[in-house]
C-alpha cells in the first residue's frame, strides 16, 4: 500500500549559504571606503553570529550589509534574533551576538498546527520534536497548507523539507 503524501515544516538555515553571505559581507566591509581602517568583523559560530565594530553606528552598517547579502542569497531574516543588546567589547569596540534559530520550539509548533487546523483541510499535522509533519491524501491539500504557512505572518522562519509523494 502506498503511503499518503507528506512533508515536514522545520526551521533550519542552509549553513553553506549563510557562510557565503558572511564571507561576501566581510569582503564588502573590507573594501568599502566608509569602513576603511575600522575594526569591523562578522564571526559565525555554531548557533550565533558575533558582529563587532568601533561604535553602534558602524555596527548598524555592518548589520545592514550582512542582511542585504543574506536576502540576496535567499536566507530568511526571521531566522535571526537581532534584538539582543549591544555590549562593549575589547579595544573600544562594541559587539552584538545574533542568535540563529535552529528548530521550532513548542509554542511555534503549536502556532503552525493551529493554523493548519483552522484551514479545515483533510490533512493531519503531527508535532515531531522541533518539526511538524503534515500528511494528507491529496497533494493539492498539502500545497494549500504550504501556501497558508507562507502567507502567515509568523515571527519565525518556517521551511518545508522531506517531501514524500
Amino acid at each position: 500500500m502506498a503511503q499518503d503524501p507528506s512533508f515536514d515544516i522545520v526551521s533550519k538555515i542552509e549553513r553553506p549559504e549563510l557562510q557565503n553571505a558572511v564571507a561576501q559581507a566581510m569582503t564588502e566591509i573590507q573594501t568599502r571606503f566608509d569602513f576603511k581602517g575600522s575594526n569591523s568583523e562578522i564571526k559565525l559560530t555554531e548557533d550565533t553570529l558575533v558582529l563587532t565594530s568601533e561604535n553602534e553606528i558602524k555596527l548598524k552598517q555592518v548589520i545592514d550589509v550582512l542582511t542585504t547579502k543574506m536576502a540576496k542569497r535567499g536566507i530568511s531574516l526571521k531566522a535571526f534574533d537581532f534584538e539582543s543588546k549591544i555590549e562593549p567589547a575589547t579595544g573600544q569596540t562594541v559587539r552584538q551576538k545574533v542568535k540563529i534559530q535552529n528548530g521550532l520550539d513548542k509554542d511555534q509548533t503549536r502556532q503552525i498546527t493551529t493554523l493548519i487546523k483552522d484551514q479545515k483541510l483533510k490533512v493531519q499535522a503531527t508535532i515531531q520534536g522541533e518539526s511538524v509533519r503534515v500528511v494528507g491524501k491529496k497533494k493539492d491539500d498539502l500545497q494549500e497548507v504550504m501556501a497558508a504557512i507562507r502567507n502567515a505572518n509568523f515571527n519565525f522562519d518556517a521551511n518545508f523539507t522531506n517531501f514524500k509523494g
